[in-house]
């Protein structure tokens, strides 16, 4: 009996350099009976010939060439073209292991499950690191399902959700993802993938969490340097996201506490994307969401990625702040990409008042103090953002303010 058929889309744009490694990794997946289609959101580069190239060579592929409108709509062209049983989605830039699907949709077999959620693996140069959902692989129905949907934005601490966001590492029936996506608006920039995904698990009766790392996240030279715009024009692409899903979530069981979760999920993605220190107007609560009084005084920053690029990218911007360090464990691969990074070891040379943890989920907080402490650095002088219940709200109040005005420390 032939296998149900699973639509793969892939929203192309300015990826010549990777796409034929993500194209041939589905298509040399064990299981065969995969529709592929690609979606070229008008590429400027090669990428409308390499999909038409390959589409030649194998008949499992359908290329859509269409003006360039965002991956939002690339991927409701993707998913209004496809015919599968299952549909499942990969980044243009990244590649999959051969069993990823098999495995995802034996997971779905022998479930019942409606979705299937993998972790993935982070490529990074010569580097791989697995990463898992934080809620423990299973099926959830019933109760558990019910304690799944209470825990899948915030699991209990401060910005740590329980089923990763992204909608590449899952794999979804149909009738469960169809509208979900269609539904989005193309507006939305910033957390395209939750505003789908969320959604669409709370449509599903059974869900299957697996410890299936077979996706393979390329981290890419050029996407590890977090350019950006103003926070202020970032911010009205939060907000969009906010009032999206909380119309969203408004349908469902109070008892799933979603508006709770999505207010300290939105909350850190603020912070990310603000660096911490800027804000729009209105005034922030005290000591959020670091102490006043590191205005002028020597700073260290740990971490350098999204989070911390933004901290010392707003922090130079501001003029208030002398930073005299920046470190990370992954330094050489920000180096690489001209970030002026130092090792962990390098801190205990530098002069300084205060360390900024540049970390939200508590795991990573934990593990940077615990290395800081080990290096003989002073409890009193490691700040990381902490903020109490009546912080977060008061601060998230400020960010959704819609009549706030621009950038300003």
């Amino acid at each position: 009996m032939m296998e149900p058929l699973i639509s793969v889309i892939v929203p192309i744009y300015r990826i010549e350099r990777y796409l034929g490694i993500c194209i041939e990794s589905i298509l040399d997946q064990t299981y065969k009976n995969i529709e592929l289609i690609l979606v070229d959101d008008g590429s400027p580069d090669r990428c409308p010939e390499i999909c038409d190239l390959y589409a030649s060579k194998d008949s499992r592929i359908t290329v859509i060439h269409k003006q360039n409108g965002g991956l939002v709509s690339a991927r409701k062209a993707g998913i209004l073209a496809s015919h599968g049983d299952y549909i499942g989605v990969v980044d243009g830039d990244d590649r999959i292991g051969r069993g990823f699907y098999m495995s995802l949709f034996s997971a779905i077999s022998e479930s019942g499950a409606d979705v299937a959620i993998a972790g993935f693996s982070r490529d990074l140069f010569d580097k791989s690191q697995t990463i898992l959902n934080t809620l423990p692989s299973g099926t959830y129905e019933g109760d558990s399902l019910t304690d799944l949907y209470r825990q899948m934005l915030s699991c209990g601490k401060f910005h740590s959700y329980g089923v990763t966001t992204y909608l590449w590492n899952k794999l979804f029936r149909r009738e469960c993802i169809l509208q979900s996506q269609l539904n989005v608006d193309n507006s939305i920039s910033i957390g395209e993938d939750a505003a789908a995904v969320y959604p669409a698990l709370l449509k599903c009766s059974k869900i299957c969490i697996t410890d299936n790392c077979a996706y393979h996240y390329r981290q890419r030279e050029d996407s590890m340097l977090k350019l950006s715009q103003s926070f202020g024009k970032e911010a009205a692409s939060l907000r969009l996201l906010y009032r999206f899903l909380s119309d969203e979530f408004e349908k469902y069981p109070a008892e799933y506490h979603l508006k709770e979760q999505l207010d300290d999920w939105m909350l850190g993605t603020f912070i990310i994307r603000s660096g911490g220190v800027c804000r729009l107007s209105g005034k922030l609560p005290d000591g959020f969401p670091f102490p006043a009084e590191i205005k002028g005084k020597a700073v260290a920053v740990c971490g350098a990625g999204t989070f911390g690029q933004q901290l010392v990218r707003r922090m130079e911007q501001s003029g208030q702040y002398n930073i005299v360090g920046w470190y990370d464990e992954d330094y050489r691969e920000y180096r690489r990409c001209c970030m002026n990074v130092d090792p962990m070891s390098d801190i205990s040379v530098c002069r300084f008042d205060y360390i900024l943890i540049a970390k939200l989920d508590r795991a990573s907080v934990n593990a940077y103090r615990r290395e800081l402490l080990d290096l003989g650095i002073s409890h009193e002088k490691i700040l990381a953002i902490e903020p109490s219940k009546e912080a977060r709200r008061q601060a998230l109040d400020i960010y959704l303010n819609e009549d706030a005005g621009g950038d300003s420390d």
